[in-house]
């Protein structure tokens, strides 16, 4: 059992890059899952993709259902492409070129790449599309590729093809048209069905397809054999970060964001992009309605029973307006308490010195009671 590669650790998730190139691999990453999904990931790869089982008795292991789907060797496909060549009455110069391609080694080029290549050999629009691919996007619109979809096409050329370019698409993030070739692919009739499996759900996962994402994980990680661990490592975390996520929530509202900015960096700005826009308003919108309710509720919970609480206090920059009667529960205090009975000399002190310190209707007031002290004496 062989160790992971230095290039496999080395492209270990790691928070806003592009964890899966290895070489020529990409696939933008954010927000891929929690503290704990970055440790399974790790172990993962360590323990289980890396064929170690520490301590376990294979014998006795609860081995689940044999995987369903292999990926062909690169010789069935070497014989398959050359094959491919023949009915298309390929010369000699091609046949010798495609057998270079498909040297023992192969390179660093992976088995979809050299069938690419040799449909590149004696099919001038597959020789233009190995170009386009062969190096990183420029600025502008991309070419349709309709003839990719074409039903005189072959099955084995257009399949693969359509992987090829839709692996390349994801990589340079243009995942709705990485979609559009993907969708609708079978595992089982392309020479990488791994990569097929794991490429749909890196582009459901970016589009926030939920369903379709944890459904090609499901296949990918149940039902296929020989998944290269950086894809069951990657695919792991993408599993948890699809599960945990929940539509409408701020998460969810930040992703759609975050989408929005890659269409605009990428030059789109129609419909789809409007779409999204308005779907992050009217969430948005929500959520602050939720907000004011919930506060509404509590207010309403924690209100004095006698009424409702006072809004906002009165500033202290303005004076109060005086409009009520002056009129107090009447209280026998007892005339021999000398209660408010102040001499006359006292009284009139008194109510200069309020004149001095207070507004006149200060003055007033202390006038109109005393007055009517009096008058509850002579009674």
């Amino acid at each position: 059992m062989r160790m992971p590669s230095k290039c496999e650790m080395r492209n270990l998730p790691v928070a806003g890059a592009e964890p899966w190139r290895c070489p020529g691999f990409a696939v933008s990453s954010a927000k891929l899952g929690t503290a704990s999904a970055w440790v399974s990931g790790l172990v993962s790869l360590m323990f289980v993709a890396g064929g170690f089982v520490h301590g376990a008795d294979l014998g006795n292991l609860n081995l689940a259902r044999q995987p369903a789907i292999a990926s062909p060797t690169p010789e069935q496909v070497r014989e398959q492409a050359l094959a491919w060549l023949a009915e298309r009455n390929a010369d000699e110069t091609a046949r010798q070129a495609a057998e270079k391609i498909w040297q023992a080694d192969g390179g660093s080029s992976s088995v979809l790449d050299r069938l690419a290549q040799s449909f590149a050999l004696v099919d001038e629009r597959a020789s233009a599309l190995v170009a386009l691919c062969s190096k990183p996007r420029t600025p502008g619109p991309l070419a349709p590729q309709e003839w990719l979809k074409a039903d005189d096409l072959p099955a084995f050329q257009r399949d693969n093809l359509r992987l090829f370019y839709g692996q390349w698409l994801t990589q340079q993030r243009y995942y709705d048209e990485a979609l559009a070739q993907l969708a609708g692919l079978e595992a089982a009739k392309v020479v990488d069905p791994a990569s097929l499996l794991f490429y749909q759900a890196v582009v459901y996962h970016r589009l926030l397809d939920k369903e379709h994402g944890l459904k090609a994980i499901e296949e990918l990680l149940g039902n296929v054999a020989d998944v290269p661990r950086r894809y069951r490592s990657v695919a792991e975390l993408m599993k948890s970060d699809l599960t945990a996520l929940k539509d409408e929530s701020l998460d969810h509202i930040s992703r759609q964001m975050q989408d929005i900015r890659r269409r605009l960096g990428l030059g789109r700005a129609g419909t789809k992009v409007r779409q999204v826009e308005d779907d992050v308003i009217a969430a948005l919108d929500k959520m602050i309605e939720d907000a004011e309710k919930r506060q509404q509720q509590q207010q309403s919970q924690n209100a004095p029973a006698g009424g409702a609480a006072p809004s906002q206090a009165m500033p202290d920059s303005r004076i109060a307006q005086m409009k009520g009667k002056g009129e107090v529960d009447r209280r026998r205090l007892g005339n021999t308490s000398g209660w408010g009975d102040l001499p006359p000399k006292q009284r009139e002190e008194a109510l200069q010195q309020i004149g001095k310190e207070f507004p006149s209707h200060y003055r007033d007031a202390v006038e109109q009671y005393f007055r009517k002290l009096a008058a509850e004496r002579e009674e």
